[in-house]
């Protein structure tokens, strides 16, 4: 039997990038057991995901949490995260780690240089490249996300205009330079003229009440009034989606929603797109080509390093607008 560890520690999008090496494993490997190392923020990610024998956390410590993992006598370990944690971890264990090349160096030439030596190749491709020793394939199936049944979210808790259909628009970002402007965000929503839904957490709340009270009743912000089980509820059940580079974007493309994605400073040449099994009939880019600036971080800044944001500001709003209608 193969017992396998595979090691995720962030961030959302990371995690539900994973999802097609967890059921390619499970699914073509018979009589393995699925084990995924990661932190409890991200325990509810992957708590109904039917592939997974057991989750472990790292909450408390690799002293604390070391002997039960040699308790489990792993044959094999899929680090997903690579970093210093995880090769300490893999001295500490005594066990070969199949490690994920996180291309840093090739990254760090593309933003400094605007040269690429970026494989033309997914992350969850590159992902697939880490397990090859177990000489699974990819099944083309795309991602998944498992939604816990009481998450599911009853579309009756949103105002009658919403309960026949919306659109969702994720207005968050971890990085403002990844984030698309409010006030583009409002121009973009009263072009639409459509029930809009307005996903993120809680940190995103107050720009969603200003969305909000600019628009009127075409929005309903979700933003803090729901777990991310249930902000996947609300994608799962939209039309299509809006989004910036971000996490929901990712669980968007696990349920093969219609996304319209903007990108600022990031590009999807960095191999985390949307990955989908329709891709490109389901997935619009929206970026502004042709900046000598950008990508000016593989992951963002709190300001425009420049200070005139051109990346964000000069997205095409009347063809995001065309994509939704």
């Amino acid at each position: 039997m193969h017992k396998i560890l595979i090691i995720r520690f962030s961030s959302i999008g990371d995690i539900v990038l994973t999802t097609p090496v967890i059921r390619c494993l499970k699914a073509q490997l018979p009589f393995s057991e699925i084990h995924y190392l990661t932190k409890q923020e991200y325990h509810q990610l992957l708590v109904a995901n039917p592939y997974i024998d057991k989750i472990h956390l790292m909450e408390d410590g690799l002293s604390a949490l070391l002997p039960k993992l040699k308790a489990e006598h792993f044959n094999y370990i899929i680090d997903l995260h690579h970093n210093l944690r995880t090769l300490n971890l893999k001295a500490r264990l005594g066990l070969k780690i199949h490690s994920f090349p996180k291309l840093n160096i090739e990254k760090w030439i593309m933003v400094n240089f605007k040269y690429s030596k970026l494989p033309d190749k997914h992350i969850v491709d590159r992902y697939f490249e880490t397990a090859k020793g177990l000489k699974i394939k990819n099944d083309g199936k795309g991602l998944d996300y498992f939604i816990p049944k009481h998450d599911e979210v009853d579309l009756s808790f949103l105002p009658p205009s919403h309960q026949n259909g919306y659109i969702g628009f994720v207005i968050g970002a971890k990085r403002i330079t990844k984030q698309f402007p409010v006030d583009k965000i409002i121009s973009v929503i009263k072009k639409m003229d459509q029930p809009v839904v307005l996903l993120g957490g809680t940190v995103d709340k107050e720009m969603g009440d200003k969305i909000k009270a600019e628009v009127g009743d075409l929005v309903y912000n979700s933003c803090g009034n729901f777990n991310i089980n249930q902000s996947a509820s609300l994608i799962r059940q939209a039309r299509k989606i809006i989004t910036n580079d971000t996490g929901l974007m990712h669980i968007a493309a696990a349920f093969n929603k219609e996304i319209i994605s903007i990108w600022g400073n990031t590009i999807p040449e960095f191999g985390m797109s949307p990955y989908m099994p329709q891709m490109p009939a389901n997935s619009h880019i929206m970026e502004v080509k042709g900046l000598k600036c950008r990508p000016c971080s593989k992951l963002g800044f709190d300001e425009c390093p420049k200070g005139h944001f051109k990346c964000m500001n000069l997205i095409d709003e009347e063809e995001i607008v065309k994509l939704i209608s």
